[in-house]
């Protein structure tokens, strides 16, 4: 079974969204046989790549509300993320384009190592002081190697803008195609969506429907046609 998550490392609800899934899965009995792929969205797709302002600042801009409205959301997220046992500063952190990031994530899939790199994206991003919007390439490349790539196969990536983009995009049309207008979204083998950070519970429970109700497969048969298998390939004999 598939489980497809459309995120943005810039989402808070995404970052405890991912604890509460992982905890779920974590108790699931198939979970070996669950594969989940981190599918890309943007949240501010517009924003310029130098454009960088504080988290409380965007919130207040974009939202219109209050500094203290935007400091007690901040507030109620951080004692959410600590519920789940994250670490989440309040204060202090950033917002920016999250685009290359997306592109790593592409090239980190294709490296076998995709979930250990949005984790750290994540903790970085709302855990610790180091921006990961100010402080160049580098740091995205510290972070990358981390999560076990190759620094110079990184920065290759990041340096050539068109690696990836392509990848991030179709994962963007197709969030819309399915409707998922806000993150995180998860999608059960494309029979079932799941939007928000939901309790584990209600992602135990999805887990467990969308197992249960799979399709076998449906097998097409006109027999006599010839095929390969472990004991070697048919061959046609002559009369």
């Amino acid at each position: 079974m598939r489980v497809e998550i459309w995120t943005d490392i810039a989402c808070p609800w995404c970052y405890v969204g991912k604890a509460r899934f992982d905890k779920a899965l974590a108790a699931f009995p198939h979970r070996d046989e669950v594969e989940v792929v981190h599918r890309s969205f943007e949240l501010d797709p517009g924003r310029a790549k130098g454009d960088v302002q504080p988290v409380i600042t965007m919130l207040t801009r974009k939202y219109g509300m209050s500094e203290a409205q935007a400091e007690a959301g901040e507030d109620n997220l951080g004692a959410q993320a600590a519920a789940e046992g994250l670490d989440y500063r309040t204060r202090g952190r950033d917002h920016g384009n999250t685009f290359d990031m997306h592109r790593l994530l592409h090239f980190a899939r294709e490296q076998g190592v995709q979930d250990q790199l949005i984790q750290i994206l994540y903790r970085a991003n709302f855990a610790e002081e180091q921006s990961v919007f100010t402080e160049g390439d580098e740091r995205l490349v510290e972070l990358a190697v981390e999560a076990g790539l190759d620094a110079e196969a990184v920065r290759a990536v990041l340096a050539d803008p068109a690696r990836y983009a392509d990848e991030v995009r179709a994962d963007e049309r197709e969030a819309a195609q399915l409707g998922a207008n806000g993150v995180p979204f998860f999608v059960l083998d494309r029979t079932y969506g799941v939007s928000g950070a939901q309790p584990a519970e209600v992602f135990a429970q999805a887990l467990s429907q969308a197992w249960g109700e799979r399709s076998p497969l449906k097998l097409v048969d006109q027999g006599g046609a010839q095929a390969c298998g472990p004991d070697g390939c048919a061959v046609p004999q002559q009369d």
